[in-house]
């Protein structure tokens, strides 16, 4: 299944602007098994928001990693949620995954969630703003960043703390399956951050 969705990345996903054409020979260590490695830090069961979906990253790497998982796909652009509908029908995951048209502010009360994800939206201090409200007070922001993640952290503390995040760390994971691990910003809301 896989396979397959890296096949809809580097046909349909560059035909309709989800992914540049230069990200082709990337699109398993940079993009896919980076998302997929992420899965590792889920509880078993949870149900998972991804803010931004885009092409399915993280959110459909996650499904195909943990079918476990309940996936809430949250994409405001509407040919990105009909490609992420062709692609979750085709894969088979429909009874895993939701999709949402929406921006994340208009998910509040659409999205009940353990774990909110989100990959290349935006600078951390106004990411919190879009995610941390979606745990409605407990559970846990995965936000993969990159070597900035600790200056986003120190920018954001006040706008996170201000939204009850209570725990803030960068988590390094994959790093037995890439070249490059990838980095997560994990943000405790709650009863989940004691």
């Amino acid at each position: 299944m896989a396979e397959r969705y890296v096949a809809h990345l580097a046909g349909s996903g560059i035909e309709r602007g989800l992914i540049g054409p230069r990200e082709v020979p990337r699109l398993w260590d940079r993009h896919v098994l980076n998302c997929a490695v992420v899965a590792e830090l889920m509880a078993e069961g949870a149900a998972v928001a991804d803010v931004g979906s885009g092409a399915g990253l993280p959110g459909l790497c996650l499904a195909l990693a943990r079918p476990d998982l309940r996936l809430t796909l949250i994409e405001p652009l509407e040919r990105r949620v009909i490609w992420l509908a062709e692609i979750v029908a085709d894969l088979g995951l429909s009874d895993q995954v939701t999709i949402l048209r929406m921006r994340a502010e208009q998910a509040v009360d659409s999205v009940d969630c353990d774990v909110v994800t989100a990959r290349a939206v935006s600078a951390l201090d106004k990411l919190a703003g879009l995610t941390i409200p979606l745990l409605h007070g407990s559970g846990e922001v995965l936000a993969i960043k990159g070597r900035s993640a600790e200056a986003e952290i120190a920018k954001a503390a006040k706008a996170i703390r201000k939204l009850g995040g209570v725990d803030t760390s960068v988590l390094v994971v994959g790093a037995e399956v890439l070249e490059e691990p990838t980095t997560v910003v994990r943000i405790r809301v709650g009863a989940a951050g004691r």
